[in-house]
């Protein structure tokens, strides 16, 4: 009898404990939106700067010494990956940690003409993925 009732018991906890997820989706409205912008930069471009990064992913997280990463236009693709797209979300955060690394040791405050090279090897549920950011230093002196 008590054994039934133990059982009982554990069968309703693990029913209560489980892991929900939600998703709600809505149909987009047409929406047309013109924005311009009268602002000038006045961008000094310096020396060649580079940065590399490596981020490993094992099933469904990343691994990487990486701690740091840049944000803004260096992940302006980021908007294309799905929730869901473990692999491409792998690959942004090693762009942003190269182009994080590439900033902070020249001093730059941005990358002119970005060229990322991506290095890949994936083994399924296992891969990594090198990126190394190569660019020019760009200081802004001035916006109007």
């Amino acid at each position: 009898m008590r054994k039934g009732i133990a059982a009982s018991i554990a069968v309703l906890a693990l029913s209560l404990a489980g892991c929900t997820s939600l998703q709600t989706t809505v149909a987009p409205a047409p929406l047309s939106v013109d924005v311009e912008a009268k602002v000038k930069a006045d961008i000094e471009v310096g020396q060649k700067i580079s940065g590399k990064s490596q981020v490993t992913r094992i099933a469904f997280f990343t691994i990487g010494t990486d701690d740091e990463y840049a944000d803004g236009a260096y992940t302006a693709d980021a908007g294309n990956v799905a929730p869901i797209d473990f692999k491409g979300k792998t690959i942004h955060k090693a762009k942003q940690a190269a182009a994080y690394k590439a900033i902070t040791a020249s001093g730059a405050d941005v990358i002119v003409a970005p060229k990322y090279t991506i290095r890949e090897k994936d083994y399924v549920i296992f891969g990594i993925v090198e990126v190394e950011v190569e660019g020019y230093k760009g200081t802004i002196k001035s916006v109007k």
